[in-house]
């Protein structure tokens, strides 16, 4: 039963967002050029004395950790009238003052600026009281940081399905399924799994092949006490004699379905999602076969009376179609496009059509843009809440867009990352094919023409000073070894897989099929002596860039927001803190409800 939207807690007002919006713009645009450069060119293009009049000394002191706490708080030195007008020079744009420069970051950050809601004010607004419950281990099956991120959004998911009376969820970008499995598991909710990648067939096989181990420990017991429990491995003889009977049953429903099917050449799965792409137009998934159902029921039918009566099978929480059968590429190319789209569309409305438990997760493989129709992937759908676990790039912007346009969306729960996959609208003025684009969503940003650039977004990516360096000082040797200023190649991750600077240097000019033998091994430790001297000052620049990182996350979350503060069926909308951020650096969720 839905409540009234007058208890939920206050959200930050439409003003407050866009000036503080602004207040974040104005700041990085005179830091924007410490933003936009690119480590690898620090050598080659005097990266250090064009952008900072400071040694890397004084840098490194302010930035370390004594030096950052010894800051005072922000609105302190705002009543001090510190307006960090004297951060950069007015005339060569340089740094000058770095304790002013981290001060006034401190000051742009989320904390500082008052737009936040608290998890825990938004769970007791959403929930009222709030009912203790044993919580299924996630820690059994998922990592230490998933598992912290699982548990936490679900908890906003469930109460936010609660307040708004609804049982549906649509988790975009769902990779290998967990927060849709654990939503569906331990909060009785409907899910649909979307995820446009093909190697998500592989991570969904392996989250069902663990959740199949622990849930065989709650296949002994009686329905009625299912939910709630801790998984445990069963200890009790007869109930391992009982598991051993499951696993013979379903290692037979494998084997005969691999069989039935080894014309095809299809090897069999635990679940196998559809896959579908953006145009429709890759390999298609077709049903499984009368006949391989009937064959299958047939041979389990006399092993499955065997079993407890109070015992029940993992298939009744797993979707129906859990063994399916998927055509031969071969079979494929023998139809014409239109039929191989309309064999898919048909498949993925029969196998949406098969999952009308309230508890059901099933996942779909698609690609989703701002313009898909939700009704061609789900046809039982219903009023529902979006959700969007470190969405990638766009898709995190496009689930909000999806969002405010669909009536059937009731709400958002939606936490964005890799925002160096963000497409920007002003980024590249010669590309204007796009459309709809990452960034930005607001008007006011829009208006002002705003680009943050893609090096600016990767500047939360703090790699090791020595890989930068190694990096660096090989651009130097392809430049004035190889005259090569620009390439279409890229070195990759070979820091870690290399033994010295020479076999970085080696295995570099391998991949970028440069002549290795022009150079001798002295010759390239020529250049690591020519610029050791100089690390300090790329560890210096790489931490003024991580500083800033933190203010360009908080102009991308304020942008999303102002977005959904310009709608007019929004009837509330803020950012929540929901994950410590030294588990889980990307915590803050946009969430919103319609009126």
């Amino acid at each position: 039963m839905s409540r009234s939207l007058g208890s939920l807690p206050p959200e930050p007002a439409a003003e407050t967002v866009v000036s503080q919006l602004r207040a974040v713009a104005q700041f990085l645009r005179r830091a924007l050029p410490l933003c936009q450069a690119h480590t690898v060119e620090f050598y080659t293009r005097g990266l250090w004395e064009q952008l900072v009049a400071l040694s890397p000394e004084t840098v490194l002191e302010a930035l370390s950790g004594a030096g950052l706490l010894a800051l005072p708080h922000p609105r302190a030195a705002e009543r001090d009238n510190c307006k960090f007008s004297n951060v950069f020079c007015e005339n060569s744009q340089k740094l000058v003052n770095v304790q002013f420069f981290a001060l006034a970051a401190k000051y742009h950050s989320l904390p500082s600026l008052e737009v936040c809601t608290p998890l825990e004010q938004m769970l007791e607004a959403l929930s009222g009281k709030q009912h203790k419950r044993c919580e299924i281990k996630t820690e059994k099956f998922m990592n230490d940081k998933k598992s912290h991120e699982v548990e936490m959004m679900s908890k906003l998911i469930d109460s936010i399905a609660n307040f708004c009376g609804i049982k549906q969820v649509i988790d975009l970008g769902s990779g290998k399924g967990y927060l849709s499995s654990f939503l569906s598991m331990q909060y009785n909710l409907k899910v649909y799994g979307i995820d446009s990648s093909n190697t998500n067939t592989y991570g969904a096989n392996e989250r069902n092949r663990k959740l199949k181990k622990y849930w065989r420990a709650y296949q002994s017991r009686p329905r009625a006490n299912v939910r709630g429990q801790v998984l445990e491995e069963p200890k009790d003889r007869a109930v391992q004699d009982e598991m051993k009977c499951r696993a013979n049953i379903n290692e037979k429903l494998l084997s005969t379905n691999n069989s039935l099917l080894s014309q095809d050449q299809m090897a069999s799965s635990d679940s196998i999602p559809l896959e579908i792409t953006g145009a429709f137009t890759d390999s298609a998934v077709l049903k499984t076969s009368k006949q391989t159902e009937t064959h299958l029921v047939a041979q389990t039918q006399s092993d499955g009376n065997k079993l407890s009566e109070n015992a029940f099978s993992l298939l009744n929480f797993l979707p129906a179609d859990a063994v399916e059968a998927v055509s031969s590429s071969k079979y494929n190319m023998e139809l014409c496009e239109e039929e191989k789209e309309q064999r898919k569309m048909a498949s993925i409305k029969a196998k949406a059509s098969k999952s009308n438990d309230s508890n059901i997760y099933l996942p779909l493989t698609s690609y989703i843009t701002a313009e898909t129709e939700l009704r061609d992937i789900i046809t039982d759908l219903e009023d529902c809440i979006m959700v969007g676990l470190h969405t990638c790039g766009d898709l995190a912007p496009n689930t909000l867009r999806i969002f405010t346009a669909k009536p059937e969306i009731k709400a958002v729960c939606s936490v964005g990352c890799c925002y160096h996959l963000l497409t920007e609208e002003f980024e590249n003025q010669k590309d204007c094919s796009l459309g709809l684009w990452g960034f930005p969503m607001c008007r006011y940003l829009k208006e002002e023409g705003w680009c943050c650039g893609r090096n600016a977004r990767m500047s939360a990516c703090l790699l090791p000073t020595e890989s930068l360096f190694y990096r660096a000082v090989l651009q130097v040797i392809i430049e004035e070894c190889y005259g090569v200023v620009k390439s279409d190649r890229h070195v990759g991750k070979i820091f870690s897989k290399s033994s010295s600077f020479v076999d970085y240097v080696r295995k570099s000019l391998k991949k970028l099929e440069l002549d290795e033998s022009k150079l001798p091994d002295s010759g390239i430790m020529d250049y690591y002596e020519k610029y050791k001297h100089r690390m300090n000052e790329l560890e210096a620049f790489n931490m003024l860039k991580v500083v800033l990182a933190s203010c360009i996350e908080v102009l991308l979350l304020l942008d999303r927001l102002c977005y959904l503060k310009e709608k007019d069926n929004i009837a509330w909308s803020g950012l929540v803190k929901l994950f410590d951020p030294v588990k889980s650096p990307r915590c803050y969720a946009v969430v919103a409800l319609k009126k």
